[in-house]
């Protein structure tokens, strides 16, 4: 790895962690201000729910796979220089969503956002595992990080609901224009360049049969409703690409594009594991409960942002809090109890979403934020934490694939439970029971596999030195 000591951007830690965070702000804004202008796109297009949730999972799903090739490409040719690619793109796609003539273009449009994203969110998160050496500045620095997803959270509702409201549905894809240009214009003199290719180089059998599974799940997932036997077809064929990839990248080793040995690390699997059940419910909840207050006339586009808000605040406060948590009580501990927290929240949305009282669903919304916020940074850490520096592109880009897996899944599965329901409250209740059901699940499943007992040794001190503290 290049030694960064000497670099003048080394010496500058402050403006390369907010270079990052404006463009990990970026990423978020982005779904966030999504998730309020579907109503206003679905009518504007003429589309249902079904090209609704392809407008989110487009994204999603785009990010999600080519992640690892995103993490990968960083370590090989350049951490800066994939972000900052990464960020040219962004904005680029940004300019194209807000033309699109059509849904069929807005979602092609939104998949190249997808690549952008890819790029940047790795290569951002391997930079802090470089530039911070010190394990507790680090772990500070990974804590206002995962922070900034809250914040996005925090802005993003409130300004898309004023953004459609006054302007159209178009001018969310504007609004995150100037905060990539910044971001770009902040790089070379904030950012240090690293790389550390270690024999390893592009796979692309890999990238294919692995793109090839998780699309065709997204695919059978949310044409299930219209058409059955194609979404049958679509899983076969998604399984049978799996199997394939395993087998590739069991062959590779070390050098594959995942490296397979990465998940021996009882650390490292349980946090994906978490995180995946922790986006699954918490992108549904985004996407489902602004759309039916919207659906219902509960609230307008602005109404709903504003709404939304008690999970952004919440978890913006209680996220650059959460180190001195995992510091009393463990990294185990937070992450379990925040899944929880969040499926009890799930429960409440779902159970009082529809009520003549909002505030079941405002409480709600507070406890997913909450649990969010107490999962999110230990999480991260722990991931990244777990993997030695050379892999630390790697480890990020695919804690974030857990992220984006998560995602694409609670848009599409919930989405479609959500629309076979045919009435819009019980098709809330139902969908919102059943994320609940998979947060409560991978909480159980994250505390056994992040165990930390006192003979558990390096897996116990790698949970410990991983997670942010204050």
């Amino acid at each position: 790895m290049e030694d960064l000591s000497n670099s003048k951007a080394a010496r500058r830690p402050g403006l390369t962690l907010a270079t990052l965070c404006l463009a990990v702000l970026v990423a978020q804004i982005d779904t966030a201000v999504v998730n309020l202008a579907n109503r206003s796109i679905g009518d504007d297009l003429d589309v249902g729910v079904g090209a609704m949730q392809w407008i989110l999972d487009s994204y999603n799903l785009v990010y999600a796979l080519l992640l690892p090739t995103g993490g990968l490409l960083a370590d090989l040719y350049g951490r800066r220089r994939l972000f900052m690619i990464g960020v040219a793109i962004f904005a680029i796609a940004s300019l194209m969503c807000a033309a699109a003539p059509s849904a069929s273009v807005l979602i092609a449009s939104r998949a190249v956002t997808g690549l952008g994203a890819a790029f940047l969110v790795p290569a951002s998160l391997a930079i802090v595992r470089v530039v911070w050496r010190d394990s507790i500045a680090r772990n500070r620095a990974l804590g206002i990080w995962a922070a900034c997803n809250g914040l996005a959270m925090a802005i993003g509702p409130t300004l898309g609901g004023v953004l459609v409201g006054h302007f159209g549905w178009r001018s969310i894809f504007l609004v995150v224009i100037p905060i990539c240009v910044a971001a770009l214009a902040l790089s070379v003199p904030s950012i240090p360049e690293s790389s550390d290719p270690q024999g390893r180089h592009f796979d692309g059998a890999a990238q294919l049969f692995g793109a090839a599974a998780l699309g065709g799940l997204a695919f059978a997932a949310i044409q299930f409703r219209f058409a059955p036997h194609l979404a049958l077809v679509s899983c076969i064929v998604a399984v049978l690409a799996l199997a394939a990839f395993i087998r590739i990248e069991a062959g590779k080793g070390a050098a594959a594009l995942v490296p397979l040995d990465m998940f021996r690390s009882r650390v490292f699997r349980g946090a994906a594991i978490a995180t995946t059940g922790m986006t699954f419910g918490m992108y549904g909840t985004l996407f489902l409960l602004p759309l039916t207050w919207q659906s219902t006339g509960a609230f307008d586009a602005m109404g709903a942002g504003i709404a939304l808000m008690p999970m952004a605040l919440v978890f913006v406060i209680v996220s650059p809090l959460s180190g001195m948590a995992t510091q009393r009580y463990g990294a185990r501990i937070s992450i379990a109890s925040g899944l929880a927290i969040i499926g009890t929240g799930l429960f409440l949305i779902g159970t009082g979403g529809l009520r003549h009282s909002i505030v079941p669903a405002e409480l709600g919304l507070a406890m997913t934020g909450l649990g969010m916020g107490l999962a999110t940074g230990p999480l991260m850490g722990a991931a990244v934490g777990a993997m030695p520096a050379a892999r630390s592109g790697t480890a990020s880009a695919l804690i974030n694939v857990a992220r984006m897996v998560g995602a694409t899944a609670g848009v599409a599965l919930l989405g479609t439970v959500f629309a076979m329901a045919g009435d819009t409250g019980h098709g809330l209740h139902t969908a919102m029971l059943i994320g609940a059901a998979v947060e409560a699940l991978c909480a159980v499943l994250a505390w056994r596999t992040l165990q930390e007992k006192n003979h558990a040794g390096p897996t116990a001190r790698m949970i410990s030195a991983a997670t942010p503290r204050q």
